[in-house]
């Protein structure tokens, strides 16, 4: 007897995470890996962090630390968040922001909301393959978001739809993951005409919009939404925030600002699903953020710029003719582009055993599985050795 035959029809749609399995690379010390687009453990603020549950643990609020909490999230965070919201130009209070389990919740949650099965979620090409996994098991189609050099008309998106819906559009504006690109205000403009021509939401995943380093910021989605509609309840724009990538992915902690009626949707389906985030872990993020968030995101900027620099230069160094790659000015992220007809996965297997250098395939990044002649590389992780010793390796395993 097995289970299998009894499962959901969307339970096939669900595959394993390329960047998730590649992390167990990590574990192999001759390895050089540029696959994890992680932060470094060795800048996580971990002091202040231990010093905090201390004090939540040691003091009055430890009775409220370790009992149950609000679906919505702790008041004295959310109202953190409404005033960093307001920093970005999106005027808010606690009422716009829900707290999920990391911005992964965030974004599962969201494709339960919007997609029946057949609906259309607008993607870039590539785009987060972790978005990619949130959505499919609501069976959605895909169809490309080309935010570069302009879309099909609504009129032609409707008509590809297939007689489902266009439910909304998801993409990463700042230092996108996984190509590390960018969208002007222009293009952040274009992106909300298509969405009221289409009357869909968008969903804007700014995992890492604090990471930048160069350049000067480019107002959030949602803050040209709220001016153009009057604010953020008439908004169609979702934010999704994470303090995953500036203080610390393993506490779990992620936002959302929205639309209160959308946040009173969240809060449902939050109380359904795990009740709420974590107690404590929202109670020490909170006080961490309130005291150092700043000075971390300074911290990280002063040597991610390094690193991607490095980066940089030994591709340029290195890399044979005919091979491209991204200039991010911030973020995790370069995104490489291999003559036509190379295969990333082929490649990988070849050099994680000839070279001992990792990355993540391209492919795994598009929702009909092209790109196979593109790569991701994570510099967050890369020490001198990583880049003075695995670019090589790497270039000259791809000049044969």
């Amino acid at each position: 007897m097995t289970l299998l035959n009894l499962l959901a029809s969307r339970s096939s749609r669900m595959k394993a995470s390329e960047i998730r399995e590649l992390l167990k690379l990590l574990d192999q010390p001759d390895i050089i890996s540029f696959a994890g687009g992680i932060p470094d453990p060795s800048l996580f603020p971990a002091e202040a962090i231990g010093e905090a549950y201390q004090a939540v643990l040691g003091g009055a609020e430890a009775g409220t630390a370790l009992q149950y909490q609000v679906s919505e999230g702790f008041l004295p965070l959310r109202k953190w968040l409404a005033g960093y919201m307001g920093k970005l130009g999106i005027e808010c209070d606690e009422a716009n922001i829900f707290i999920s389990s990391g911005s992964q919740q965030a974004l599962d949650y969201l494709g339960k909301l919007f997609l029946s099965p057949g609906d259309t979620a607008l993607v870039t090409w590539p785009t987060y393959l972790g978005a990619l996994q949130a959505f499919n098991a609501y069976e959605p189609r895909y169809d490309r978001l080309n935010t570069a050099d302009g879309n099909m008309t609504p009129e032609a998106y409707r008509a590809a739809a297939n007689g489902g819906k266009v439910k909304f559009a998801y993409l990463v504006p700042d230092f996108a993951n996984p190509t590390g690109n960018t969208l002007d205000a222009a293009q952040r403009r274009a992106v909300l005409d298509l969405a009221g021509e289409l009357d869909i939401a968008v969903i804007e995943d700014a995992a890492y919009r604090a990471l930048r380093y160069d350049g000067e910021a480019v107002p959030p989605i949602l803050a040209l939404d709220c001016a153009r509609s009057g604010g953020i309840d008439n908004a169609r724009t979702l934010y999704c925030g994470s303090f995953s990538k500036i203080l610390s992915p393993g506490m779990r902690v992620g936002w959302v600002c929205a639309p209160r009626h959308v946040v009173e949707k969240l809060v449902l389906m939050k109380q359904a699903s795990d009740l709420h985030s974590p107690s404590i872990n929202q109670m020490v993020m909170h006080r961490v953020a309130e005291a150092i968030f700043d000075g971390q995101v300074d911290r990280l900027i002063g040597a991610y710029r390094k690193r991607r620099d490095a980066l940089l230069g030994a591709l340029e160094a290195e890399m044979p003719d005919g091979i491209s790659w991204s200039r991010p000015d911030g973020g995790m992220f370069v995104w490489l582009t291999l003559p036509e007809g190379a295969d990333a996965t082929e490649l990988l297997a070849r050099s994680v055993k000839e070279a001992r250098v990792a990355f993540v395939p391209g492919n795994a990044f598009y929702a009909d599985g092209t790109g196979r002649n593109t790569l991701r590389m994570s510099f967050t992780l890369a020490n001198d050795r990583a880049v003075n010793e695995g670019v090589p390796r790497l270039a000259k395993l791809l000049r044969g």
